[in-house]
């Protein structure tokens, strides 16, 4: 597997530099008075690249610590819920469905019809 890894990496960086080296046509930015700059091409679509991963990163750390918190809030109810079962053991058994039985909800009648 690192073998591979290096290998993809190594063409990547071929991509790179050869990019590089073919776009280095300056172009102009300019946004109105505040800002004139002249730079090459190959470095403006890196940077927006780069801006781009930085941003996906983000999302995808905001996305992490919002799972992390589902999942906090999930094991909290299954807690609670698990204590409420063995508070209520003594006084009732809870029904015990075996393998390969199904269980039909009481909405519902085995002929489809309501």
């Amino acid at each position: 597997m690192k073998v591979i890894y290096t290998i993809i990496l190594a063409i990547f960086i071929m991509f790179i530099i050869t990019f590089s080296l073919e776009n280095t046509t300056a172009i102009q930015l300019r946004y109105y008075d505040f800002f004139e700059r002249s730079l090459p091409t190959y470095m403006l679509i890196f940077f927006a690249f780069l801006t781009g991963v930085i941003f996906t990163g983000f999302m995808g750390i905001v996305e992490r610590f919002r799972l992390t918190r589902t999942i906090n809030r999930l094991n909290k109810t299954i807690r609670d819920l698990r204590r409420e079962m063995q508070e209520n053991q003594g006084n009732q058994n809870p029904p015990y469905i075996g393998d390969g039985q199904k269980t039909i909800p009481p909405s519902t009648s085995r002929t489809g019809v309501m």
